[in-house]
């Protein structure tokens, strides 16, 4: 359990210097430790949607929301990712 909150402790301090890739990184290796902590999830995804990888920032949100159904974070950064797919996919269209 130590180890975990080492991990994602780094992982927040990436976030907050704005190394996303790091940071979901570090996220990663929290997962390995622990399946079920959803901050780890939505954090991670947040770093996702920073990086324009929308679709795994949904999948990270879908995980928490089969685990916590009404979890407000995950649902909105859900929003998030559906929209960055949605212009990525219109922006492709006009290619």
């Amino acid at each position: 359990m130590e180890k975990f909150k080492r991990l994602k402790n780094e992982g927040n301090d990436f976030v907050k210097m704005g190394e996303y890739e790091q940071a979901a990184n570090k996220y990663s290796e929290c997962m390995k430790l622990n399946t079920e902590e959803c901050t780890i999830y939505t954090n991670r995804a947040l770093c996702y949607l920073k990086l324009c990888k929308y679709e795994e920032a949904k999948q990270d949100c879908d995980h928490v929301l089969q685990i916590e159904d009404s979890n407000i974070k995950a649902f909105y950064r859900r929003a998030l990712a559906y929209k960055g797919l949605q212009v990525r996919k219109k922006n492709m269209a006009g290619i």
